[in-house]
């Protein structure tokens, strides 16, 4: 069985439950992913499928990468990735993967590239407090001290600090499944996914389940 599929984020939008809830929802268009290359961990030291996600003319590629599409059905794709398996001697190149390997009601995890924001102070980056409004302060939204003078004499690796906000990978875990719609290749979630419209997103099963009371 694989674990994923590539997809893309296409808005969002909400709807009402049966008891008068506004849910906000996020509609994704998941699949249809083609197979274009299959590692196993005799060849490749690992088990993996390559998918293609969103067909393009073949001619838009360069030499070595239509050499490696036409191995399978001759088309060339938009963005191509390696999604988990447990199983490879299960697929085929050529082979169709869908939406239909997640049902409502499930819970999967969700990635994306998040929105990038440009460069930003420590306030809006990562949510310090500042220093006093008041008349006389003299210190406001700067990140404070950094680092001792004498020992160890240097700012240590991984301090907050101002720079460049988003536009990183981003994975939002035990996102509700709302409804599947396959036929059209929609899957809709409870909740906020990372990214722009139209941005690349991966829907995977989830690799840790949510514990519960």
């Amino acid at each position: 069985m694989h674990k994923g599929l590539l997809g893309r984020k296409l808005g969002m939008s909400s709807f009402f439950s049966p008891d008068g809830e506004q849910v906000p929802v996020t509609v994704l268009e998941v699949g249809p992913c083609v197979v274009t290359q299959i590692k196993t961990r005799e060849t490749d030291g690992y088990d993996a499928l390559q998918v293609g996600f969103l067909e393009k003319n073949l001619t838009r590629v360069n030499k070595p990468l239509q050499g490696h599409f036409k191995k399978n059905n001759g088309n060339a794709y938009t963005f191509v990735r390696e999604i988990v398996v447990d199983d490879p001697s299960e697929y085929t190149l050529g082979q169709t993967l869908t939406v239909e390997m997640f049902h409502a009601g499930e819970l999967v995890e969700v990635s994306g590239i998040s929105k990038g924001r440009g460069f930003a102070g420590v306030i809006k980056r990562w949510g310090f407090h500042g220093g006093g409004k008041t008349h006389g302060s003299m210190f406001h939204r700067a990140p404070g001290s950094i680092g001792a003078s004498a020992t160890p004499a240097k700012v240590t690796k991984g301090r907050k600090m101002p720079g460049h906000y988003g536009n990183q990978r981003t994975t939002v875990r035990n996102l509700q499944v709302v409804d599947i719609r396959p036929e059209q290749n929609i899957m809709i979630v409870k909740g906020a996914v990372p990214g722009s419209k139209t941005g690349l997103i991966e829907v995977r099963k989830p690799k840790f389940e949510r514990k519960t009371k």
